[in-house]
């Protein structure tokens, strides 16, 4: 949608009556226009959606994958294996695949550290799924994040660093996005004097199209604080690393 029409939308439609009328995406992209919030592919919106309106946006969702898979013509009606095709994929994407868009940050219980902790610290590997936004074809990787806390860092429990990671890779993006939105999270949350990220994973758009070239993944990484300046530290968080040689 135009940025012309999201202005005419946003100056038009006021009242929730009017709003109540509009599809549920466009109510939605309504009050993320008003609000001057971005919704990009990797942007989380869930404080823009309403109770009930996931259910409203997979109806939605799998109206047009049926019309996609009608233009790819497809026999719905009569191909047994289709038929419900297009509300599994509405249920998919906004459900599990994409639902680090529609939901927001799962609970995390903080504690303080008592014991002035100042160590460095290793997490992973964590398996990680995603979507590249270029062609909605599946990422999969290992993450491993470095830490090295202080006297002022928030601790968090280990399986609450695979739920950040779940929830930031649960989107379309990019991977090199991707784990810069993870640096920025844990950052914020842990408050750590530095913090380092490795992501190494296989994209299907690579794989399964374009090249086809099986063999080939990413690797990129994110230096925070004291692993930014500290080539010793960084050098050992990056020795300690378990990678894929096969």
């Amino acid at each position: 949608m135009s940025s012309t029409h999201l202005s005419k939308l946003a100056r038009a439609a006021r009242s929730d009556d009017e709003l109540a009328q509009m599809p549920v995406s466009e109510r939605i992209r309504y009050r993320l226009v008003t609000a001057h919030r971005r919704h990009h592919a990797n942007d989380n919106i869930a404080a823009h959606i309403r109770d009930g309106e996931l259910d409203e946006l997979k109806a939605e969702v799998q109206q047009k994958v049926h019309e996609l898979l009608r233009a790819l013509v497809i026999d719905t009606d009569n191909d047994h294996n289709t038929q419900d095709t297009a509300r599994r994929v509405a249920k998919m994407y906004v459900d599990e695949v994409f639902r680090g868009r529609y939901q927001p940050m799962p609970a995390v219980t903080e504690f303080p550290n008592a014991e002035r902790l100042n160590e460095l610290m290793i997490v992973g590997p964590i398996t990680v799924r995603s979507a590249c936004s270029h062609h909605l074809c599946p990422i999969f990787g290992k993450v491993w994040m470095g830490l090295l806390p202080n006297e002022h860092s928030n601790l968090i429990g280990l399986s609450k660093y695979a739920r950040i990671c779940d929830w930031v890779m649960s989107r379309p993006q990019i991977q090199e996005e991707a784990v810069t939105m993870l640096a920025d999270e844990l950052m914020q949350r842990v408050r750590p004097d530095g913090l380092a990220i490795v992501m190494e994973a296989d994209h299907f758009c690579m794989h399964w199209r374009g090249v086809k070239d099986t063999d080939t993944a990413m690797v990129n990484s994110v230096m925070r604080g004291a692993f930014l300046k500290d080539a010793n530290l960084r050098r050992e968080f990056l020795s300690l690393l378990p990678r894929k040689t096969d």
